[in-house]
């Protein structure tokens, strides 16, 4: 077994994109990067997951004991309803991230029953099968923007020390109406590699203001998140890492020729100088 964390550690937060909720039975790429990353990884005593499936006008914190596993889909085959992932909560790291957030004056909400959406059980699920690594559900505020989820994540920032793994979970490219636009693994969506090049850059450039405005920046913003709610978990992860940060692209795929599966590895720059 692999060890826990110890003080002598900080985690990496991570961005990742859960793709469709069939991503659990068939995992495919993204499934074999998430398992990696979980076998490199001290076990973490935590993990808080900002959800793009939990929306809120502030920002809300599951506290549950144990959260019940959210079905927050439909259509799908009846082996998906099936899916449970039992994980523990740990209302004692959300009543900690409930200190944080008020701290920065990001007005939190304490939601004691709320369970886990299928943006946060599929890549747990992928991440610790055996559901035995504590989990807070953190929402989204889709109305405040970028910059308010930044914000929330450098609040976070504190926690990578004490052995949480702060993770935002949602998609990097993300238009549903391209279901049917006839794209495929030979037709891929003609925004899809400008746009997520143009992500990798700025992160690689360390260009925070470009990234907060890439709505306006970034070609193929409206058509890649015609609403943005799968990308700003992106911006939790990333102020989660703190100042002066080294980010990392890991390729898993693309999938139907225009959902875009990357996963984003954050550390601050003198930790990752430090492990080369």
């Amino acid at each position: 077994m692999r060890p826990y964390f110890t003080a002598m550690n900080t985690l990496p937060s991570f961005y990742v994109s859960h793709g469709s909720p069939m991503t659990a039975l068939h995992p495919g790429l993204v499934g074999k990067r998430l398992a990696g990353i979980a076998a490199e990884l001290p076990r973490p005593k935590a993990v808080v997951i900002a959800t793009a499936h939990w929306l809120a006008h502030q920002p809300s914190v599951g506290g549950a004991t144990q959260p019940e596993t959210i079905h927050d889909f439909y259509g799908f085959p009846r082996e998906l309803f099936e899916v449970q992932y039992p994980a523990p909560g740990a209302p004692e790291v959300a009543a900690q991230v409930m200190q944080l957030l008020d701290r920065a004056g990001l007005a939190p909400r304490l939601d004691p029953t709320h369970g886990l959406d299928h943006g946060a059980w599929v890549p747990l699920r992928l991440l610790y099968p055996h559901a035995d690594v504590p989990v807070v559900p953190l929402s989204i505020q889709p109305h405040l923007g970028p910059a308010h989820q930044y914000a929330v994540g450098r609040a976070l920032a504190p926690l990578r020390e004490q052995g949480v793994l702060v993770i935002g979970s949602g998609s990097i490219t993300h238009n549903l109406h391209d279901f049917r636009a006839g794209y495929s693994e030979t037709n891929e969506a003609p925004y899809l590699r400008p746009f997520i090049g143009w992500i990798e850059q700025k992160i690689k450039a360390g260009d925070i203001d470009a990234l907060l405005d890439y709505r306006r920046q970034a070609p193929g913003a409206a058509r890649a998140h015609p609403t943005d709610e799968h990308l700003l978990p992106l911006y939790v992860a990333l102020g989660a890492a703190g100042e002066h940060v080294d980010g990392q692209r890991i390729d898993a795929g693309i999938e139907l020729g225009f959902m875009a599966m990357d996963i984003y590895r954050f550390e601050s720059a003198s930790v990752a100088l430090t492990a080369q």
